[in-house]
């Protein structure tokens, strides 16, 4: 290889190497702008820090502080929605990073790739089915959000997989204009995105126990709790890291459902 040649591959290494830095320097700087944005939005929306849930023997659930879902009623979505009308609620989890407004678009597209006030970022919002009830009135209300890696968005749900997790963070709140709704989380597993979890026409009894009975079964840990078919679930959804085939599911039943003051 000749003096040009060593030249013009050091001049091509040279732009692949600065073009490299350039994209994770890009991709770092979107990640901390979409975390300001979610920052922002905690902000407005004047949501409170959430305490600590108490620790339990390794066997054991950890009980929910009572005060949670007080605390949690006092989200502002009106300040929110003055900004962007498209938010329809908040999701917390207690102990993790989880904390976000939640969006319904007209699809399942534009919140993948903005946050709730419609800022372009790849770390996208939490958001709800375009096609569930925005007042969580259905049998499975699916909520989606990217699995980030530095554990924001809908990370943490990764860890679902172990039963030391979800003893430690076993409920999802989901906070409504009118309610406070409590899930205590029943499955997590890995699942295709054709399977019956992501079907929203369930509304035969015995549909709903093959999709109660689906998650069960696949679930990487066992909580001891079983809903039935007159029950509502959650079902919060993330990508597994490995193609668009299979998604990382968590699913939660309704324990109970506060109102909030008018």
């Amino acid at each position: 290889m000749n003096k040009k040649c060593y030249r013009v591959l050091a001049l091509v290494l040279a732009v692949i190497l600065v073009g490299s830095a350039g994209y994770l320097i890009w991709k770092n700087l979107d990640y901390q702008r979409g975390g300001q944005e979610n920052d922002a939005a905690a902000a407005i929306a004047a949501v409170p820090s959430l305490p600590e849930v108490p620790p339990a023997e390794e066997a054991e659930v950890r009980e929910i502080p009572e005060e949670l879902p007080d605390i949690l009623a006092d989200v502002d979505l009106g300040a929110l929605r003055e900004i962007n009308s498209e938010v329809v609620g908040w999701i917390a989890i207690p102990g993790t990073e989880i904390s976000y407004p939640v969006l319904q678009g007209e699809d399942n597209s534009y919140y993948l790739n903005h946050t709730w006030n419609r800022v372009q970022s790849a770390v996208g919002s939490v958001f709800l089915e375009c096609r569930c009830a925005p007042d969580l009135t259905d049998f499975n209300t699916i909520l989606y959000g990217h699995r980030m890696k530095n554990g924001t968005m809908f990370g943490r749900l990764r860890d679902y997989n172990k039963e030391d997790f979800w003893r430690k963070h076993p409920v999802v709140y989901l906070v409504t204009d009118e309610n406070v709704y409590a899930y205590d989380i029943y499955a997590a597993f890995e699942s295709g995105v054709t399977e019956i979890i992501y079907r929203l026409d369930l509304t035969d009894a015995v549909e709903k126990r093959k999709m109660i009975a689906f998650a069960l079964s696949r679930s990487a840990i066992d909580t001891g709790i079983t809903p039935t078919a007159e029950d509502q679930v959650v079902t919060l959804s993330t990508c597994t890291g490995r193609g668009h085939a299979t998604r990382w599911v968590v699913q939660g039943v309704l324990r109970d459902r506060i109102p909030r003051e008018a």
